[in-house]
């Protein structure tokens, strides 16, 4: 017996954000950085089009991301994993495990991107290993003939040197778009940790993000706040994180006690 052959329905991508990108929209999802399913299922659940599963700063190891993906899975969220690093393996295995697409961290040249789309494609377009234990169960035989075009491989923009070399990045076939991770470029740039838009060199950057990823007809994502949203949305980014668990958690419980200190003291 098939052990991939389980779903009935041959539909692989029907969680794939690719084709809502390709249609214009703009896609908005959650961060998780708190090791469990319970918030990752909360955020799913909430009306998110993505919630990205955070390993490289998250709390949790691979386990715990497993049955997060299984929570976002009970649900219309797509799940994304940013894996801790740039490696094969450990990519293969969020694929393997569900994600339908992967945000890679630390990726400053076109050499970088290279070795991140291999990972993520099955021959002869790469080197992912086949072995997609519950992706497959999720998708059924279809995977292996769809996962190509479907999964989404996106690097990170947030260095200097990966400004220096966007041109670059973007012409690397596979890549499905670029992410910019605000608090790091800046840090490269010199600045404090932050979304500093009001430092023209780092609002010069992310128009330059936009303006390639536009060229290649490739998503510009980022990461971003409530507040930032609209705005980046207006700068032409299409894949915008608009809330993190632990900064939303940790916003609700000080508003609760606020409001009911306001209350007492009246």
């Amino acid at each position: 017996m098939n052990p991939f052959s389980v779903r009935q329905e041959d539909k692989m991508g029907s969680k794939s954000l690719k084709p809502h990108w390709k249609s214009g929209a703009v896609t908005l999802g959650a961060w998780c950085s708190i090791p469990t399913s319970i918030t990752a299922e909360m955020a799913a659940v909430s009306g998110y089009d993505f919630v990205c599963i955070d390993v490289q700063h998250g709390l949790m190891g691979y386990e715990t991301a497993l049955h997060m993906l299984q929570a976002i899975d009970t649900t219309e969220a797509s799940p994304i994993v940013r894996p801790p690093s740039n490696e094969a393996s450990m990519i293969g295995r969020f694929l393997d495990s569900g994600a339908v697409g992967v945000i890679i961290p630390m990726t400053n040249s076109a050499a970088d991107v290279e070795s991140a789309v291999a990972a993520c494609r099955y021959a002869p377009e790469g080197m992912r290993s086949f072995g997609p234990a519950r992706a497959g169960l999720r998708e059924g035989p279809v995977y292996f003939a769809q996962a190509n075009k479907e999964i989404a491989v996106i690097p990170m923009i947030e260095t200097v040197e990966a400004l220096q070399e966007i041109e670059e990045i973007v012409n690397v076939p596979g890549v499905d778009g670029l992410f910019v991770g605000p608090f790091d470029l800046s840090v490269s740039m010199g600045l404090p940790p932050g979304h500093n838009d009001q430092i023209p060199a780092f609002a010069q950057a992310l128009e330059k993000v936009v303006k390639c990823c536009r060229s290649k007809g490739i998503v510009a994502g980022i990461f971003s706040n409530a507040a930032l949203a609209l705005r980046r949305i207006q700068q032409g980014f299409q894949m915008v994180v608009v809330t993190m668990d632990a900064a939303a958690l940790n916003a609700a419980f000080r508003a609760d006690l606020a409001r009911v200190r306001e209350a007492i003291e009246r």
